[in-house]
């Protein structure tokens, strides 16, 4: 393998650690198998601290590949918790008001389901990457600042009900870029005529790369160990 000229990793990220987490022990462990300096590195699509699953890490030259992954259509697992909403729409921040969720039923939920699949608007959430006059919302967000951010267009082209032990349901969603699972959350807690939040999140697909595909971070040494490794002398990192 010749990680300067360029390699494609598939990592199943871990909960509470962030896609540049991943990056950081990647790239150090690379620049200490090799004995080099720097490596460029980078990731296709970031997964929040709270979500699992697919990471694709593209090293050297195949960094320019990145956009290629990002537009890949992506499959999720998702549990939300409904009666209650949270800053964030996930477990980031705790629970800012309840609601009722007796009315909800299992026919409701998947009545209200369909109503999400196509092309959908979505309004990301404060805590998100978006930019806001050069500043990532999230930041704006942590300081108590209010945070307005556009609709955006996307397509949801599935959306099942798994499971549904309500107040929880968990749902399998294949979407395109840009889609916020946890915005979703808000959405359908809303059109329930409640609220809810995220409670767990998992990347199962890329494109066709699958998470049963993918490496646990922790084995990467071990398997990096095992890999026969070339360098081009005439790459520029």
């Amino acid at each position: 393998m010749d990680f300067q000229a360029g390699e494609i990793l598939y990592f199943d990220k871990p909960y509470g650690c962030t896609s540049f987490d991943v990056v950081g022990r990647v790239r150090w462990q690379l620049c200490r198998k090799l004995g080099i300096r720097k490596l460029k590195v980078g990731h296709a699509g970031t997964l929040d601290p709270l979500a699992t699953g697919v990471l694709v890490i593209c090293t050297g030259r195949a960094t320019k590949r990145i956009e290629e992954f990002q537009y890949g259509t992506k499959e999720y697992i998702a549990t939300i918790r409904l009666g209650a909403t949270t800053p964030s729409f996930d477990l980031e921040k705790p629970i800012d008001a309840t609601y009722p969720t007796d009315h909800i039923t299992r026919s409701m939920v998947e009545d209200v389901l369909t109503r999400f699949k196509g092309r959908i608007e979505q309004i990301p959430p404060s805590f998100s990457a978006c930019k806001i006059g050069g500043k990532r919302a999230y930041k704006i967000a942590r300081k108590g600042d209010e945070v307005e951010l556009k609709p955006k267009i996307l397509q949801i082209d599935e959306i099942e009900l798994i499971d549904c032990s309500l107040p929880d349901i968990t749902i399998r969603i294949v979407c395109s870029k840009g889609t916020y699972i946890r915005a979703l959350a808000r959405d359908i807690g809303q059109a329930l005529e409640s609220g809810g939040h995220l409670t767990a999140l998992r990347r199962t697909r890329i494109g066709d790369i699958r998470v049963e595909n993918c490496m646990d971070p922790a084995a990467f040494p071990e398997w990096l160990d095992r890999q026969e490794i070339t360098s081009d002398t005439n790459t520029i990192l």
